[in-house]
């Protein structure tokens, strides 16, 4: 690996370990309908998010509401000197890919047969303090 390569990927790994992701992985939930939930929370602070999921009558939000929980057990491992009351901590980014489809087969009339899609997601959600984006 040549000097500039490596400099950059030093960089890239740094930069790594001031960021606070959790993964949620092949959610069997439509892209569509977990994106609903993760609008509703998009750069929220996460205590006024893990109530807007507490009470939303969405399937998906049980889902981001763990994942959301997960993401803080994260930021807490790697800031273990500071209290998460003093962090205020808010939703940075929150995403919503596609993942595998699976197809199936319904019957249809005249020996026929429509596909049926099957799909599933992959949520990240990134979480930062505000403090932090104050003294940069």
């Amino acid at each position: 690996m040549g000097a500039r390569k490596r400099i950059r990927a030093e960089k890239i790994k740094e930069a790594r370990k001031q960021e606070f992701v959790a993964r949620l992985r092949n959610v069997p939930t439509s892209p569509r309908k977990m994106r609903l939930v993760a609008d509703m929370v998009r750069g929220m602070e996460v205590n006024q998010a893990l109530d807007v999921l507490k009470f939303s009558t969405k399937e998906a939000s049980r889902r981001v509401e763990k994942l959301l929980l997960s993401a803080i057990a994260n930021w807490k491992e790697k800031n273990e000197d500071v209290r998460l009351e003093d962090a205020n901590l808010y939703i940075k980014e929150i995403y919503v890919d596609s993942a595998r489809i699976l197809k199936r087969l319904r019957p249809a009339p005249q020996g026929r047969a429509h596909r049926i899609r099957k799909r599933s997601n992959h949520v990240t959600i990134k979480v930062d303090s505000k403090l932090e984006n104050q003294e940069n």
